[in-house]
């Protein structure tokens, strides 16, 4: 019996004592957050799937993974196929599923402190049409079989300064507090940890690749605030960086906490917060407004020194890529370079500048076959060799207390094919196509979205992500609400001070991957005879795009010069921070085309 199937037949056994015909395990922790801690990792321990989305559902008799298209080909490399059945989620929703297999008049269970009370709403509608339900389960029954479970980490949480923060809490509180009054509420739940990270001006180091804390937070009308978090991550420093408005409490006193709000008109962010939270304020008899945590729009629109704060640190991060890609121009045709030791020494370029924190998610290091794996990540076991005559493509980011980066790079090595070079070209058609838009105040994402797919739509081929997301400050590489995608936030209008990823690919499952990103500010521009409000993107992200990837004869006269001015403000950023055989190497990388 391996390991994951001894690990299923367990939780089976602890369903059955517990009268349940089954169990829905996510990847996600009380937060909601994209990103988990080690302890929260349930579904890769019970399944071996690596991936950042996902669900399982555990029945009797089967089971099943749900992924959407980012982690199609990566499921079927870690999860076996003879004990979870792969379901895409744009084919069938767990709910949809759970709905026509569930046995009739059964007890679904579910932790109510990892789903959404929408998700449950949901769900629980489904079930019902075969007499079934779900159950909240008191304690996580993966726990009760997961012998080495990880404790909760004990990072201290530390006060993120002024200089970076660019505003004080007490002023983003007070802002939080007009809210409040405007919409006659006494109070708001904050619970996403990017959300009490950026209220309250705090850091931690809680969650790998986020720096931040496990807590949560409720603002008052007065702007006032509880804070709630593990006694021994506060410190003198965290004390008086908070101030006396500030009452500090256990995290694990949360729940019990909401109490205080009985008879309050309370707002609560229906996609943050879990449905563990509604019921607790529920049964206390508070008066639960829906509403989108009041945080978001404001974190989102970044201030002048968060904006500053991002130019200087994708311009470090941008001259310890130039220098990765001038080494692997000379390791890789040299041979006996892989996947993970190409990492490992991107990762060494980025800690010489002496100010990186973190990764800010892990290194997507794709050499041929795995390039073609959205959200591919390296291990021992899936490790292959750069060779020659194809395409390696590298997926990074860095967290720095200014900021937090993200880019892409496909790079070839040794030759590669004509049709490598057309599909590359087309994605970096369709990049420069957003990069150049210039569109109305009240512009959404969702707008956006086709014009950088429209060169590979014309082929007939597409790729199964979105192209934009955005991107916290010395927070969460993935940070709403904006988004640059057909699907999910799509409609959520651009503002400026948004910072977006623009990151258009194309994957031949099996043969190579092609991504081409850069981060990019939402800026307003002045339009001689605009009639309206005209935004458009400015260009954060500063490194050589592979020249040697490209079909000069499909890009027209402006992509040539959007791609030679481009690099030629490589060149004026990054150049200045190399030196010897690596600034020769940038020059000749940046040389004009055409």
């Amino acid at each position: 019996m391996s390991t994951h199937e001894a690990r299923l037949a367990a939780l089976r056994e602890v369903l059955k004592r517990q009268g349940l015909d089954g169990f829905v395990v996510p990847i996600c922790d009380e937060h909601m957050s994209e990103y988990i801690g080690d302890y929260a990792q349930r579904l890769e321990w019970l399944t071996g799937f690596g991936g950042s989305a996902g669900s399982v559902v555990v029945l009797a008799d089967r089971a099943a993974i749900f992924v959407d298209g980012r982690y199609t080909i990566q499921v079927r490399d870690q999860v076996d196929g003879r004990l979870f059945e792969y379901v895409g989620t744009a084919q069938q929703s767990l709910a949809d599923w759970l709905g026509e297999n569930v046995p009739e008049g059964g007890a679904i269970g579910y932790d109510a402190w990892l789903h959404t009370r929408d998700w449950v709403k949901q769900a629980s509608a489904k079930l019902a049409r075969r007499g079934a339900k779900l159950q909240p389960v008191e304690s996580n029954p993966v726990d009760a079989v997961w012998h080495d479970q990880p404790a909760r980490p004990d990072a201290v949480m530390n006060p993120h300064p002024i200089a970076y923060a660019g505003r004080e809490s007490a002023e983003k509180r007070a802002d939080i507090a007009q809210w409040l009054n405007e919409q006659g509420l006494d109070a708001a739940v904050i619970t996403a940890l990017d959300s009490v990270a950026w209220v309250f001006n705090v850091r931690g180091g809680d969650v790998t690749h986020t720096p931040v804390t496990l807590s949560y937070g409720v603002v008052h009308k007065d702007g006032s605030a509880d804070l709630y978090v593990a006694p021994e991550k506060v410190n003198d420093d965290l004390r008086q960086h908070l101030g006396n408005q500030v009452a500090l409490h256990s995290y694990d006193g949360f729940s019990k906490g909401l109490d205080a709000l009985t008879g309050k008109a309370v707002a609560v962010d229906p996609e943050r917060a879990v449905a563990a939270i509604f019921s607790r304020l529920e049964a206390a008899g508070a008066k639960i407004v829906a509403r989108r945590d009041p945080s978001v729009l404001p974190r989102a629109t970044k201030n002048s020194t968060e904006i500053d704060g991002h130019r200087a640190a994708q311009a470090r991060d941008g001259a310890a890529v130039s220098r990765f890609l001038h080494w692997l121009s000379i390791a890789a045709p040299q041979g006996g370079e892989t996947e993970l030791s190409a990492a490992a020494k991107l990762l060494e370029f980025r800690e010489a500048t002496g100010k990186l924190i973190d990764t800010s998610f892990d290194t997507i290091s794709g050499a041929s076959s795995n390039g073609a794996i959205c959200h591919y990540r390296v291990s021992e076991e899936t490790n292959l060799p750069i060779v020659m005559d194809s395409l390696y493509l590298v997926d990074s980011g860095g967290q720095y207390l200014d900021g937090t980066t993200d880019i892409t790079r496909t790079i070839a090595i040794g030759t590669p094919t004509q049709e490598m070079k057309r599909r590359f070209t087309q994605v970096l058609k369709g990049h420069i196509a957003l990069a150049t838009i210039r569109f109305p105040h009240g512009t959404s994402g969702g707008q956006l979205d086709a014009l950088a797919r429209q060169y590979l739509w014309a082929d007939g081929v597409d790729y199964a992500h979105g192209t934009g997301h955005g991107v916290g400050s010395f927070l969460a590489v993935h940070e709403g609400p904006q988004r640059i995608a057909a699907f999910g936030g799509q409609g959520e209008p651009l503002r400026p001070g948004m910072i977006c990823s623009n990151e258009p690919g194309y994957y031949k499952a099996g043969e190579f991957g092609i991504r081409i990103e850069n981060l990019v500010l939402v800026t307003p521009l002045e339009i001689a005879g605009a009639e309206h409000d005209v935004l458009g993107f400015e260009t954060l992200t500063f490194a050589p795009i592979d020249r040697n990837c490209i079909d000069p004869a499909l890009l027209s006269p402006a992509e040539t010069d959007w791609l030679n001015a481009y690099h030629a403000r490589v060149m004026q950023v990054v150049a200045p921070q190399l030196d010897g055989d690596a600034l020769v190497w940038l020059e000749q990388a940046c040389a004009p085309i055409g």
